[in-house]
């Protein structure tokens, strides 16, 4: 070895040991503690009992319309077509609304459904007959009026990019229940969200929390087969050196991703039995696949409901659904109330309740808690955005609604409500960080304990704000 590989060897072995040793000491009470194991249990979250075992949110991207699908209003319809009143536009910011617009009434027919008489829209006829088993609420608001900005405060309770997703938190203080698949998976039907692929990612956990996104069609995850000339005892093997290897890069260092890397090797390995079973609906009786309606082999919001059961079936903690295809503006053909929104609520109506059907006789309703909603909800004035013909409608944060299911929810209940207008709650108004933290309630957690030190202090899902709902729960 020359002088100059001595010297490059030294410099080397400074920058990996003995400057982060000396970097250690003035930085150690700034680092988040190094975690064993990404995936075990946190005893700083301090649990409670849980009313639940496991979260399917179904997040309808893009928004729908509360006031075309649960909450109609009488006055809206007397007054369509009229110039909205100018009260309500006064200090008023909208996203794409420009000059006085004119209110706009329902296209479609509502019925009364379930004991408690809620009402649904009657391009729902499949829903309406499990709404004994949902909670509806009707006073959900945001702070924000954008898609992506929004769908990252619901998911990430911050509406900037960079924060982990409420499944990451959820899993960073549970764990999982089976070790053959991860913790925290997701699904698309259509096109990912606005936000992208960060409402589903760790943030500033460990890499290994992320959402893992099953593929709709074809193998649920590439590269699941082994290559064909190493079999499965080889593979192990490479494993397990390269396991030895990064133990011993963090024994050097530190760095918890290291233990990240290792871990998402390993469930990668063990995940190449589990997931084609998990994922093979195919298998499922033919009655299961006319409940929901099912394609195999295709793209669909109803093969994607389908295996969300077989998921928390098999011991998954958070499946996150994102259906795209529900921002009505009202530009044209493809965006509008009259064309584009019944088409959803059919590809909607028949998965979501066999979804509710299914969990109950299975059950797993009473261990699973289901969410389904939007990022904000729509105005009750029609966009008419550049003058078009065709029936829309603009964001609105300030009130929208929700459905709820499962264990420790009120069944065929309806919680809030807005005025006769569908424009603001006037009564029990329920923030994002609000449902963030019943949820995390329902599962035990204490949304104020559940915190991760980064960058000197310390964060959480609900950032600071948010408070357990008891109105919701029973």
């Amino acid at each position: 070895m020359g002088p100059l590989d001595f010297v490059r060897d030294s410099r080397r072995s400074f920058l990996q040991t003995g400057a982060l040793s000396l970097g250690a000491l003035a930085l150690q009470r700034y680092l988040p503690p190094v975690v064993q194991d990404p995936r075990a249990p946190r005893t700083l979250v301090r649990p409670r009992p849980p009313r639940c075992k496991s979260v399917i949110y179904l997040h309808m991207e893009g928004a729908p319309s509360s006031l075309d699908l649960f909450d109609p209003k009488p006055l809206l319809q007397k007054y369509d077509g009229t110039p909205c009143p100018a009260e309500f536009l006064e200090r008023m910011r909208f996203a794409f609304i420009k000059g006085h617009p004119k209110l706009l009434g329902t296209r479609y027919p509502f019925r009364k459904c379930g004991r408690a008489g809620v009402d649904v829209v009657e391009l729902l006829p499949h829903l309406g007959q499990v709404m004994d088993d949902l909670l509806v609420v009707k006073s959900m608001h945001t702070d924000q009026f954008n898609h992506a900005p929004a769908e990252f405060l619901m998911f990430t309770g911050s509406p900037r990019i960079g924060r982990p997703a409420m499944g990451s938190w959820v899993c960073y203080g549970l764990g999982s229940e089976n070790q053959n698949l991860p913790g925290f998976v997701v699904l698309v039907s259509g096109t990912l969200p606005s936000a992208g692929k960060s409402v589903f990612g760790s943030g500033f956990l460990p890499s290994s929390l992320q959402g893992v996104q099953l593929r709709s069609k074809g193998d649920p995850v590439l590269f699941l087969e082994d290559p064909a000339d190493i079999d499965r005892a080889a593979r192990r093997r490479m494993l397990d050196v390269g396991r030895d290897l990064n133990a011993m890069q963090h024994a050097r260092t530190g760095d918890p991703e290291t233990l990240s890397r290792i871990e998402q090797h390993e469930l990668a390995f063990r995940m190449q039995m589990s997931v084609p079973e998990a994922a093979d609906i195919q298998s499922e009786p033919e009655e299961v696949h006319r409940l929901y309606g099912t394609e195999p082999g295709k793209v669909s919001f109803a093969n994607n409901c389908l295996l969300a059961r077989r998921l928390v079936e098999r011991g998954v903690r958070f499946v996150q659904l994102y259906d795209s295809g529900w921002d009505h503006h009202g530009t044209g053909p493809g965006d509008d109330l009259g064309t584009q929104f019944p088409k959803k609520c059919r590809e909607l109506d028949r998965p979501l309740a066999a979804l509710i059907t299914d969990l109950r006789r299975r059950g797993l309703l009473a261990e699973t808690l289901v969410v389904w909603g939007g990022e904000f909800g729509r105005t009750p004035m029609n966009e008419e955005r550049n003058g078009s013909k065709f029936l829309g409608r603009d964001h609105h944060p300030h009130c929208f609604t929700m459905l709820m299911a499962g264990a420790g929810v009120k069944q065929g209940a309806v919680v809030g409500a807005t005025d006769e207008l569908g424009y603001a709650i006037t009564d029990t108004s329920i923030h994002v960080h609000d449902l963030q933290a019943t949820i995390l309630h329902l599962l035990g957690l204490d949304h104020e304990a559940l915190t991760y030190r980064f960058e000197g202090r310390d964060f959480r899902l609900t950032d600071v704000a948010g408070k357990v709902r008891g109105e919701l729960l029973t």
